[in-house]
């Protein structure tokens, strides 16, 4: 309704065409979040199979497969009991938690994303680009350009610009700032454990928004090697703050976050205690994180990626070493939002 007011795309009179646009399955529980203007316009249009994209279709439903089901469940056989004994636990074992759990939404997010995104293409159909390695960002303004990338485009493109964006006076900045992240907030929940977390992230962005660095990732073509820092700081932000949207409470959150630093005794007796699955969720970070790093090489050098390389002889030892011991059963974790 906003794009036709704003003159962006015509009203859609064909019933069948609007039925599709509504009710197209890969999109109906987890996203990404189409716009009528890039959707609409692909339906209408008159498809034929197309075989190199139903292979990248397939590759991708595969990887976001991997990332569901080997990555995500089996880190969230650790986090669901770390969170729910965190007062029993040691500092060390929190701090696993909280980095198991940065894995897990993103293995479980993404992974859903890919598996919508392959299925779309076997019916010639190209949807938005949900993830960009958000976890490779240099400060959280770049997280969020990579992270739920149809969401935050989508508050940018229809709250944030609308309010005026980063034009006007600071303190109407600050505001838009403000007011953007705590609605990104409060769209997962009407919880303060999601208002916190749009607070914090908000928190995190409006330094960056004053020094007017903000932007400074945007045209970047490369890495710098200073830059690792800068992404394992930003990692380590972004984890604080999963805290309290995976935590049932604030209390639970600000309990979780307090025992996290305890020094003593800061040991892995959990961990030890479950070898079998510590090396399984080990091995199977590990091998997401290599395959992201090799993901990216291929995009940044504009390469196309074969068919069959080392990389996907990885996936598959990968995952049937993972489908060996797999014991857990886990819906999507964006099914509740």
């Amino acid at each position: 309704m906003i794009d036709i007011y704003k003159n962006r795309i015509e009203p859609e009179r064909n019933p069948i065409t609007y039925a599709l646009f509504v009710t197209y399955f890969p999109l109906l529980v987890a996203g990404p979040i189409e716009r009528a203007t890039h959707l609409l316009p692909q339906i209408k249009v008159k498809r034929q199979f197309s075989y190199p994209l139903a292979v990248e279709g397939i590759q991708q439903i595969v990887w976001g497969l991997f990332k569901k089901v080997v990555v995500a469940d089996n880190c969230a056989f650790f986090v669901d009991e770390i969170f729910k004994n965190s007062g029993s636990l040691s500092g060390g074992e929190l701090l696993g938690g909280m980095f198991l759990f940065s894995f897990q939404i993103y293995g479980d997010f993404s992974g859903y994303s890919d598996i919508a995104l392959g299925t779309s293409k076997l019916f010639g159909i190209q949807l938005l680009k949900n993830f960009n390695f958000p976890y490779f960002a240099t400060d959280i303004a770049d997280f969020w350009r990579k992270w739920h990338i149809s969401l935050s485009s989508w508050f940018r493109d229809y709250v944030y610009i609308p309010l005026g964006g980063s034009q006007g006076s600071r303190m109407r900045q600050l505001r838009n700032v403000m007011v953007i992240f705590l609605l990104s907030g409060f769209w997962h929940g009407a919880n303060w454990t999601f208002i916190v977390w749009g607070l914090l992230h908000a928190l995190l962005f409006i330094p960056l928004l004053l020094l007017k660095r903000n932007r400074n990732s945007v045209h970047q073509t490369g890495y710098r090697w200073s830059d690792g820092f800068r992404m394992l700081t930003t990692f380590v932000l972004v984890s604080i703050a999963w805290v309290f949207f995976r935590a049932d409470s604030l209390t639970d959150a600000l309990h979780y976050l307090t025992r996290m630093t305890h020094l003593y005794p800061f040991d892995f007796d959990f961990f030890y205690k479950n070898a079998k699955y510590t090396l399984l969720t080990g091995i199977t970070v590990l091998a997401l994180l290599y395959l992201l790093v090799q993901e990216g090489y291929w995009v940044f050098t504009k390469q196309s990626q074969p068919v069959f390389s080392p990389r996907w002889t990885l996936w598959v030892i990968v995952m049937l070493f993972a489908m060996g011991t797999y014991r857990n059963q886990m819906s999507f974790i964006y099914f509740q939002f």
